[in-house]
């Protein structure tokens, strides 16, 4: 199937009012696309030499305007669909709900690969292939409030011999339903809590999708996807995508939780021992507890350095980073307040509670979608951000929301709260951008239960998930699927495996093999900042290999080439090419319990008749092969509880 055919089958209508990809309930009628009654019109430019951005806008006779945006991509077989409803009358709307975008791919015979995203337990991060039939499947993530808990909204809807990934764009709950028809297959999504009247002056908004076709098989569409990531989602501080970073921090001072016993005198003094001994990191990590909060970071609220640690603010610690030209990271997590903090005295207004069993929570949701606490959290961070030297900003989230939202919500009103605070959280992120050129976000939501593609549109993620840090056969399975769907990620070098191989949540020294795990394009390097020689020159010697190889991870081809079972028996093999360079990384690793050394491994995307040298960081040795012989398989020799990185590249 040609690329015009693929797209052509795989995308939706974009001009047509009466057939865009649109429909939704109001005042009890249900409404296909934007009706002749509601008066369309159509507006098309191009935003740049690869995207076209077409709007198509109607109003109801209550004055309520919908406006359809679909951008289309001209380097890829892609479009993404989100509509907007504004009241510009002076009376409350007729209720508007089950607003869905979607319409009807043109094939029948679809498999469904989609996966339960980070339910912060070890059965996260499993992915499944369900065939699509007349019944229906229905996916939405748990509930709590967040995107990725439960139903990951990243999929991919395989026929013969094409297909489509599908990315949902909503940092709230979403719902997509596929269902076989005599046409192909239809695709719904939305907000999954949607049955609302909308107030005048307001808007609410449509989750986005975005469809990504492509011509062949799986290595096709996940490789489709990188590419497209690469160049349409990632991140790209002042024009530039990020570069692989090594973190560092000093963290559990005093034998305190996280950086509740922090102080500016101990975290200088720690970043300084670092680069005396020779290890040279990018990021220097400031997490939870650098604000007033009795030693427990999880009392959030008090938005300011706790003066008792940090007399001089964190401004000391800022300029000390950019001296050793190092990014200062900060966390923060401005959507929760504990009672008796400073937003919760000053601003009760803003705040929403939660009683369970009846009992008010310690803890508040702060309003992002009240404009007044939305501004307000806007300029106070922003001062912190300019005032303390941060480039990268943290931003987490420790609780379900969706709790509040639905408490603090009337019948006529299902999901609006819920839906004007995203909005909120958009603008909060995307001013802080604005104001702040140069600034990284990380996004964490107590792992990465909150990286829809509107999230990774904004932000990396530097912490996918709070599970299983050095359990080794639970990570390389969460990196399978962040290396297909969010390639920019982290990793720690933490090491839980027993000398016998097993696994416990006891911490160990990391080891070379821990830091072969952890070859992620970001890494934490656990090391401590007053480790011994030894410590240090392991991971001196570790970085080198990382930072090589880290390159090699962002932006090109992946190709896992073993399955990914949890299993700390299992070999593990995973391919990364630079199509351009011809060049590339095999990624090794035998498990810890593993009964075999010897092991047959098939590369794959080369040119069969170019010749490659083939360099094993860990044996110092070179070999050559031709695309063909490495296509059909080499041998592999590795030990239990070892890994390598061969790097590639073609000579002639």
């Amino acid at each position: 199937m040609n690329s015009a055919s693929v797209r052509d089958r795989g995308l939706l209508a974009q001009q047509d009012p009466a057939a865009l990809p649109l429909q939704f309930s109001y005042g009890g009628k249900t409404i296909h696309g934007i009706p002749d009654a509601w008066h369309p019109t159509v507006q098309v430019r191009n935003e740049d030499a690869n995207i076209t951005e077409t709007v198509v806008t109607g109003r109801s006779p209550e004055q309520v305007t919908v406006r359809m945006v679909c951008r289309t991509y001209h380097d890829f077989a892609a479009a993404e669909y989100t509509a907007y409803f504004t009241n510009k009358g002076k009376e409350n709307s007729p209720i508007l709900e089950d607003i869905r975008i979607g319409g009807v791919i043109r094939d029948t015979g679809a498999v469904l690969y989609h996966g339960n995203g980070d339910t912060c337990t070890e059965a996260g991060y499993e992915w499944w292939e369900t065939p699509v039939d007349k019944t229906g499947l229905t996916l939405a993530p748990c509930g709590d409030g967040t995107s990725c808990n439960g139903a990951f909204p990243y999929m991919r809807l395989r026929f013969a011999s094409w297909g489509v990934n599908i990315a949902i764009g909503w940092s709230g709950t979403w719902t997509a339903t596929l269902t076989e028809t005599e046409e192909g297959i239809r695709l719904l999504c939305g907000q999954k809590r949607c049955h609302m009247t909308v107030h005048p002056g307001e808007t609410m908004r449509t989750p986005m999708v975005l469809l990504l076709a492509y011509d062949g098989g799986d290595d096709s569409g996940r490789n489709t996807w990188r590419r497209f990531h690469a160049a349409h989602v990632m991140p790209r501080p002042l024009g530039k995508a990020p570069k692989p970073m090594c973190c560092v921090h000093l963290i559990g001072e005093e034998g305190l939780s996280e950086f509740t016993g922090a102080t500016e005198k101990t975290q200088i003094a720690a970043m300084e021992t670092y680069i005396r001994n020779g290890l040279r990191p990018d990021v220097w990590w400031i997490d939870a507890g650098w604000y007033p909060c009795d030693f427990d970071w999880f009392k959030v609220g008090n938005w300011y350095a706790n003066p008792q640690r940090f007399p001089n603010g964190l401004k000391p610690v800022g300029e000390k980073c950019k001296e050793l030209n190092l990014k200062l990271l900060l966390w923060f997590e401005p959507e929760r307040a504990y009672k008796d903090s400073q937003i919760d005295r000053e601003h009760p207004e803003w705040l929403l509670h939660w009683h369970r069993d009846g009992v008010d929570q310690d803890y508040r949701a702060v309003n992002l979608g009240d404009p007044d606490c939305c501004n307000y959290m806007i300029e106070h961070v922003d001062a912190l951000i300019k005032e303390y030297g941060v480039g990268i900003y943290r931003q987490d989230f420790n609780y379900s929301i969706g709790f509040f939202w639905e408490e603090a919500e009337t019948e006529d009103r299902i999901g609006a709260m819920e839906n004007q605070h995203i909005q909120g959280y958009y603008l909060y992120w995307d001013t802080l951008l604005a104001r702040n050129p140069g600034l990284l976000i990380d996004s964490c939501a107590g792992g990465g239960r909150r990286n829809d593609i509107e999230t990774m549109r904004r932000a990396v993620t530097l912490h996918y998930t709070d599970i299983g840090y050095g359990n080794h056969p639970i990570k390389l399975k969460q990196h399978r699927q962040m290396h297909e769907w969010i390639p920019y990620f982290r990793a720690h070098n933490q090491n839980w495996c027993a000398p016998d191989g097993t696994y416990s949540q006891t911490r160990y020294k990391p080891d070379r093999f821990s830091y072969y795990v952890a070859m992620t394009p970001a890494l934490t390097d656990g090391i401590r900042f007053d480790a011994d020689k030894e410590t240090y020159q392991l991971a001196i010697d570790m970085q080198k290999i990382w930072r090589r190889a880290a390159g090699y991870l962002i932006g090109t081809d992946y190709y896992p080439l073993t399955e990914c079972r949890k299993c700390s028996d299992d070999f593990y093999a995973a391919q990364f090419h630079d199509t351009e360079e011809n060049a590339g990384i095999l990624h090794l690793l035998n498990g810890s319990t593993a009964q075999e050394n010897t092991f047959r491994v098939c590369l794959k995307g080369l040119q069969p008749e170019t010749v490659y040298t083939l360099e094993s960081a860990e044996a110092k040795k070179t070999w050559r092969y031709t695309g063909a012989e490495l296509m059909e398989g080499i041998q592999v020799v590795l030990d239990k509880r070892c890994g390598d990185v061969w790097f590639y590249k073609a000579v002639h």
